[in-house]
């Protein structure tokens, strides 16, 4: 087996077990719909009850579903990570009944840090936000590679 197809196979398996532990994405019902060293691409569909007093999507479930991919993009190498400060840019509204897809790509990784950034788009292509997440690894791996 190659080293890149075992990364994907590491990738994949840690994805799976990180949303099996994940109640908060399960409950928002965002769904992982691709992992790969570095990468995850997560999607949401804005319901009514994630509409604010201004008739738009909440920034905080906006900002949950780009950290989410944050989250599964800097965990997918199977090392624990967790965010060390994060922003987020506003870029448009979105509303009830759109389907958000967040795209999570690792910018840089030295050590124990790394640099992602998340795009939010609608099922349009609209840009909704740009999120930046610079992630810390901590002891732990979410699975056993195979032949360990």
């Amino acid at each position: 087996m190659t080293a890149q197809r075992k990364s994907q196979e590491l990738a994949e398996a840690a994805g799976r077990e990180m949303y099996r532990l994940d109640r908060t994405s399960r409950f928002l019902r965002i769904a992982l719909d691709e992992i790969r060293p570095g990468y995850a691409r997560m999607a949401m569909k804005v319901t009514e009850d994630m509409v604010n007093g201004h008739g738009m999507c909440h920034g905080g479930f906006i900002f949950t579903l780009a950290d989410s991919a944050f989250a599964y993009s800097c965990n997918s190498h199977n090392h624990n990570a967790v965010a060390s400060g994060c922003t987020i840019e506003y870029l448009a509204p979105a509303q009830a009944g759109d389907v958000l897809t967040a795209i999570g790509e690792e910018r840089a990784l030295a050590g124990r840090s790394g640099i992602y950034d998340i795009e939010v788009r609608n099922q349009d292509g609209k840009r909704i936000a740009l999120f930046r997440g610079k992630s810390h690894r901590i002891a732990g791996e979410l699975v056993k590679p195979q032949g360990d």
